[in-house]
């Protein structure tokens, strides 16, 4: 288990560096709303990417850090070297959001695409990391990039004043958040059901919860892109995640894509399918009768992407807005 005291330290790590995002009520829906999305780099992925390059030696980090990303945590990790003069190289799949990557290079990283998918990219990460001694950050397989993103949990603490809520709601892939988020949970004075919400076209790590392997997961596209590809072997948010998360939930490609255009049409709020697994979740009538509290974790979408999605749906959105 990660040491309690390791979330203090990561909040303190990252103040000045990540914003306080906005927590809104909808009192229709019963629903706070967390928008991640506001954040810096537009993701909470700088969370745990900044906390993890902070806590290294200089040494560790004048050897260069390496990623694999589907963007948004190769952005958090290019920021984090760009604040510790220290070289980022990111490994992306050549089939990621062309938005994530521009904004990758942006940041100073050096982004090698490689054929296939995100489980393509990581092993040659971690390949790469290794034969050139350099440090690997794993966007949910390290305990300092789960306490970063932990530090979320306890900024909500702070901001729903104590006041009960029911079911907690957050987009799982690789498990970091969940794990992070189900950490601090410990703390609240009243603490929520934990769901864990994923794309039924890439359900490794629902799997992985609910029978102990992802061995015959069968992954398809998805425009939540984010939460895409198997979770690496042996990784420490699996039996974490089964620990502090109470259930988890699938939706579908048509409901991501419908919370796209309800997030646009009732907010104003641009957000990325991996964001809207949870409000997907949230909008599905499941939660009647119950407080829920939906993290919004991402708003990186590509522009024509969005705009389609929010065309498609909007006579949807629409019925369910007015």
């Amino acid at each position: 288990m990660i040491p309690s005291e390791w979330l203090d330290e990561a909040r303190v790590r990252l103040d000045g560096l990540v914003r306080t995002t906005p927590l809104e009520w909808d009192e229709r829906l019963c629903l706070y709303l967390k928008w991640e999305n506001q954040q810096i780099t537009g993701s909470f992925k700088i969370r745990g990417a900044v906390n993890k390059v902070k806590s290294l030696q200089v040494w560790e980090r004048k050897r260069g850090l390496v990623a694999a990303s589907a963007g948004n945590h190769g952005q958090g990790v290019a920021l984090a070297a760009q604040e510790t003069g220290s070289p980022v190289t990111v490994f992306a799949s050549d089939h990621a959001v062309p938005a994530k990557i521009e904004a990758m290079r942006a940041l100073g990283a050096d982004v090698r695409l490689v054929a296939g998918g995100y489980a393509d990219a990581e092993k040659n990460a971690i390949r790469y990391a290794q034969e050139n001694e350099c440090v690997f950050v794993s966007p949910y397989n390290d305990a300092q990039v789960i306490a970063g993103q932990g530090t979320l949990s306890l900024e909500l603490q702070d901001q729903t004043h104590g006041k009960p809520v029911d079911v907690l709601l957050v987009p799982a892939g690789g498990g970091g958040l969940a794990a992070g988020i189900g950490l601090a949970l410990e703390r609240w004075e009243h603490r929520p059901k934990l769901i864990a919400v994923q794309s039924t076209a890439s359900a490794f790590l629902h799997d992985l919860f609910f029978t102990g392997s992802q061995n015959a997961t069968i992954e398809q596209d998805s425009i939540a892109d984010g939460l895409s590809g198997a979770v690496q072997e042996g990784s420490l948010t699996i039996p974490l995640v089964r620990k502090l998360v109470d259930d988890f939930w699938l939706v579908n490609e048509e409901e991501i894509a419908q919370a796209i255009s309800f997030a646009w049409m009732r907010y104003h709020q641009k957000i990325e399918g991996s964001a809207a697994v949870a409000l997907a979740a949230g909008l599905s009538g499941k939660l009647a009768g119950k407080t829920g509290l939906v993290v919004l974790t991402g708003g990186n979408i590509q522009a024509e992407l969005h705009e389609q999605i929010c065309r498609q749906w909007s006579a949807w959105a629409r019925e369910r807005v007015l």
